[in-house]
């Protein structure tokens, strides 16, 4: 990057910041109602949002995020709670660069895929930042995946190296030395800490940045960071999100809730490999200027701890987590005191559990609604809206409903499938036009999957799901995937897997299976073969049951909503 072109993006960012801090929409409970209700609804039922939109800066992820740290300076960007490690905007840009230089003296180059296979530390974001520099693409894994799905990460995206933790070495050489074309492929392994036949992330930090290269990126072409979302049939897709989608999300949720700069406090607790743990909140709070406080894991005391420690103010949550703070005896008024409100998302929040917490603790919570595919932020809800809404659609958005029969678009209050169009919205799928097609129609309108509708204010409510994804805890849960793990059974013929309803994690896996003739496999059989093979969240924790046959269409569909009757 230019030092001057890094001067102007930087006086161009003390610009729109302080039009981001005082824009009129930064606080929603003091929307005139009116004004939204008249300025949402186009005559053909396109819903616009109530936020103007924002000048979105044609730049990459790292020349914006630079300018940031540039502008926070001695500011504390990121912290390890459990062990004081921290690093603040100056240090951490400097860090970057110091990496970006190392790998580019390493011989990676633009278009280069490196995968990071961690738990949320500090050191995350200063990767991300080093590889996306030099127009390397980062590749987010599960750390819960068993080596034979972080396998098929890495040979699907073609991983030329990986970051990793300690604790997760050995499942990443597992993964890597499992297939002859990952051990070629995969040419390095990037450790925190020490560990033999790997190059510690400490040795790049040594470099001295003058191989630091300045890269032409396209914001609007290149891809950033290629996560991997589950479908319902095949194998996880990697999802190709630009520079411009990031940054274009970043402003989208910073614009629809109050965040003080410098000032706010961020509790990192959701996954940094998920979309919506590393834009909103790991990205979400650089960008702003506020503290990042990152925990490898939830372990209730010492996520109690943190909060009331480290007074964190901005907490993005689960529903489970927030079930946890509902119900918890040890959850105390000192533990929440300090929060300004909670931001719901991964999954549907219940309106009894949102009633529940908020009567309890007195704090709002804004539900967000979203997908991998769109960076991910699609709505966020706001006070004073209904509980069970979602909200309007973010700044630079527009949204409809369409019937899933006619395909017109439906107006207030109509049921129908979900549409987004927008500057989140992902280039596509890697390798599969098919499914990109699939998913973004020939006039730009991005299929969600979902079924929901949009109130005359335009707040949109989801209500049922198209796509049959089964989401536990907010993690995802492909249904074909088990069931391809389950038809490999000696003694199961057939097998289809639903998502039954669960109070406290939102959904569970349970198979249904037919047995083979003169077999006489029981439940337990079934449910330890899966364990097996697969991350804990995909177990199958809703059972088993087994019946005579699995109920299909004529073109072999499983009738899922046949079985959950």
């Amino acid at each position: 990057m230019k030092r001057s072109s890094a001067e102007r993006l930087l006086t161009w960012c003390k610009t729109s910041s302080n039009q981001i801090t005082h824009h009129p929409r930064c606080r929603f409970p003091h929307i005139n109602n009116q004004v939204r209700q008249q300025s949402v609804w186009s005559k053909e039922n396109i819903v616009r949002s109530p936020i103007a939109n924002a000048d979105i800066p044609n730049v990459s992820f790292s020349e914006y995020i630079f300018s940031r740290c540039d502008e926070f300076k001695d500011n504390t960007a990121v912290i390890d709670f459990e062990s004081g490690r921290n690093y603040s905007y100056t240090v951490m840009k400097g860090a970057a660069i110091k990496v970006a230089s190392a790998l580019t003296r390493l011989g990676y180059k633009k278009g280069d895929v490196i995968a990071v296979y961690s738990a949320n530390v500090p050191e995350y974001s200063i990767i991300m930042l080093a590889a996306s520099s030099i127009g390397v693409i980062v590749t987010p894994a599960n750390p819960s995946y068993t080596p034979g799905e972080l396998a098929i990460q890495l040979e699907h995206s073609k991983a030329k190296a990986a970051f990793t933790i300690l604790p997760l070495l050995p499942n990443l050489k597992e993964a890597i030395n499992s297939k002859q074309s990952l051990a070629s492929s995969v040419k390095e392994i990037f450790i925190l800490g020490e560990a033999e036949g790997c190059r510690p992330v400490s040795e790049l930090l040594k470099d001295d940045g003058t191989m630091f290269p300045d890269v032409s990126i396209d914001p609007k072409n290149d891809i950033l960071i290629l996560p991997y979302s589950s479908g319902t049939t095949g194998l996880p897709k990697g999802v190709m999100l630009t520079h411009h989608n990031c940054i274009a999300n970043l402003y989208q949720v910073k614009l629809a809730v109050d965040i003080k700069q410098g000032v706010d406090r961020f509790l990192g607790i959701l996954p940094f490999y998920h979309i919506y743990g590393m834009i909103p909140v790991q990205f979400g709070a650089i960008d702003n200027g506020c503290p990042l406080i990152t925990l490898p894991k939830f372990d209730p005391p010492v996520f109690l701890r943190a909060l009331q420690e480290q007074k964190i103010s901005i907490l993005h949550a689960v529903p489970p987590i927030l079930l946890f703070m509902a119900k918890h005896p040890s959850v105390s008024k000192e533990c929440v005191q300090n929060l300004k409100y909670i931001v719901s998302g991964a999954a549907p929040l219940g309106v009894g559990l949102s009633k529940e917490f908020t009567e309890r603790h007195e704090l709002p919570i804004y539900q967000g609604y979203g997908l991998t595919e769109t960076s991910p932020v699609i709505a966020i809800d706001n006070p004073p809206a209904k509980l069970g809404s979602n909200g309007p659609v973010v700044c630079n958005s527009t949204a409809k409903v369409k019937d899933v029969e006619t395909g017109r678009s439906l107006g207030p209050g109509e049921e129908g499938e979900i549409c987004i169009k927008g500057p989140q919205v992902m280039k596509g799928y890697l390798n599969n036009q098919q499914a990109t097609n699939d998913m973004i129609d020939s006039d730009g309108w991005l299929h969600t999957g979902d079924i929901g509708y949009f109130c005359e204010e335009g707040n949109l409510v989801i209500e049922d799901r198209l796509k049959e994804l089964i989401k536990y805890k907010g993690f995802q849960v492909p249904p074909a995937e088990l069931e391809a793990i389950l038809l490999t059974h000696p003694s199961v013929q057939d097998a289809a897997v639903i998502g039954v309803q669960d109070a406290g994690t939102g959904e569970l896996p349970k198979a249904f299976i037919v047995r083979k003739p003169n077999t006489d496999v029981q439940e337990d059989g079934i449910l330890k073969f899966v364990e097996e093979k697969v991350a804990q969240h995909k177990r199958l924790r809703g059972g088993v049951e087994f019946i005579d046959v699995i109920p299909k269409s004529p073109s072999g569909k499983i009738l899922r909503r046949q079985l959950r009757e």
